[in-house]
Formats: structure tokens, C-alpha cells, sequence
């Protein structure tokens, strides 16, 4: 209790608490986008219920890693060597969660190049297998993306509980900002195109970062952020055109 109120007295503690809040948010919009995609498939009146979950299995995934710090940060310690670089247990969570995203982008980006091929679709037919497929999925990448988030975070503040509030106040982000993004990728299609290249785009990074490759943060979100403008000046385009359309055939 005696070093909150010490913190809460550090102006330098607020500084590195929206330091940390900012970047929790930021690493959280990869799982915010694919929640979205993944719990759009589900039936109408599953689909709240799931990324509420979804959201809180990251919450509570995030908050049991932050009481295992000392654990965690042994994840940077490398376990072998291969190819020249020394692969630790962080390495190779990225890496499997990488895998899967790509694996996950290019399966959603068949199904919807082709959407008449059904049989490889990820989700089985029945209502309840489909809910468990989906939360099954994202507590796998809720897994991955906590560990980097937490990683991260302990590289930044050695205060623990800077680290929980700024955990807790993304999360809760990301919990309002869910179901208005999910809702903008369902009514605009082209944007699912997107955020599955997006999804591949953070899929190869995370592999790239697990063997042994840096890649700033910064060029992939600034790359994220110019497709997104791009594709809301096409939609402002289509809108347009369509209006002009409208007003041609009530002339006619």
C-alpha cells in the first residue's frame, strides 16, 4: 500500500503509466481484430457473449502473468541453439503463435475468395462447437499476445502495479471498442480482406521476431494505418458513386 501512495506522488510513475497504457492498446488492436473476424462467424446472438469472454480470458490471462514476472522474464533465456540464433521459450510461443495466425489469415482469405468451398472451413457446423472453436482459438492467441504484451511491459517499468492498471485499463479498451469494430468489419467487406492481411501481416512478424529478426513495431502499425486510410477514402468512393447512381435513377 505505502509504495502506491509513493507512486501516485512519482511524476515519473504517470509518465511510464500512459507510456505502458498506450502501448498495452496498441498491442492489443492485433487480438481486438482478430476476436472481430473470428467471432463474426458465429451465430448473431453468440457473438457479444464471445468476445466478452475472449476479452476477459485476456484480462485474466494477462493478470496471472504479471504475478509470475520473475517467470516470465526467465522466457528470454535461451533454451538451444539453432541456425545461429539462440531460441528461448518466448522465441518459440511467437512462433507457434505466428504460424497459427497465418495459418488462421489464409484459411479465413480462401473461404472468402471461395465461399462456396465449405468443407475446409475451420468451424465445425453445430452452434455449440463453433462457440467452443472460437473461444478455443482466442484463448490460444490470447496466450501469445499476453506473453509479448507482459514481456514488453516488464521492459518498460519494474512496478508491478503500474503494470496491472495499465493491463486493466487497455483491456477495458478494448472491451468497449470490441462490438463497434466487429460491427464495421461485418457491414463493410472489403475491410475483412483487409484485416485478414493485416492478420498475416502480424503473423509473419511475430515469426520473423521469433527467429531472431527485429522488426519495429512502428513501420507494421504505420503500414496498418495507411491501408486503413486507403480503404476509407475507397469507401467514402463507393459511397459516392453510389449516391450519384441513386439520384440518376429517381431522375429517370
Amino acid at each position: 500500500m505505502q509504495e502506491i501512495l509513493v507512486l501516485l506522488q512519482d511524476p515519473a510513475a504517470w509518465i511510464a503509466l500512459i507510456t505502458l497504457v498506450v502501448m498495452e492498446v496498441v498491442l492489443g488492436i492485433d487480438n481486438l481484430v482478430f476476436i472481430s473476424i473470428l467471432t463474426n462467424k458465429l451465430p448473431a446472438d453468440q457473438r457479444e457473449r464471445a468476445r466478452r469472454i475472449g476479452i476477459g480470458l485476456a484480462l485474466v490471462l494477462r493478470l496471472a502473468l504479471l504475478g509470475t514476472v520473475a517467470w516470465i522474464v526467465k522466457l528470454t533465456t535461451p533454451i538451444f541453439e539453432a541456425f545461429g540464433h539462440g531460441f528461448s521459450w518466448k522465441d518459440l510461443i511467437l512462433i507457434a503463435g505466428g504460424l497459427f495466425l497465418v495459418w488462421k489469415a489464409t484459411k479465413e482469405i480462401h473461404h472468402n475468395v471461395d465461399p462456396v468451398d465449405h468443407e475446409e472451413d475451420f468451424i465445425a457446423s453445430s452452434a455449440t462447437q463453433t462457440f467452443a472453436a472460437a473461444i478455443g482459438q482466442i484463448l490460444l492467441l490470447d496466450l501469445v499476445f499476453s506473453v509479448d504484451s507482459i514481456i514488453t511491459a516488464v521492459g518498460m517499468t519494474p512496478h508491478l502495479p503500474i503494470m496491472v492498471v495499465a493491463v486493466i485499463i487497455a483491456v477495458a479498451v478494448m472491451l468497449v471498442a470490441a462490438t463497434p469494430l466487429a460491427n464495421f468489419i461485418e457491414k463493410n467487406p472489403t475491410i475483412v480482406m483487409l484485416a485478414l492481411g493485416f492478420l498475416l501481416m502480424i503473423g509473419t512478424t511475430l515469426i520473423a521476431e521469433g527467429m531472431g529478426f527485429h522488426v519495429p513495431k512502428g513501420y507494421v502499425y504505420a503500414a496498418m494505418a495507411f491501408s486503413g486510410l486507403v480503404e476509407v477514402l475507397n469507401m467514402f468512393a463507393r459511397r459516392k458513386r453510389q449516391a450519384e447512381r441513386a439520384a440518376k435513377a429517381k431522375l429517370h
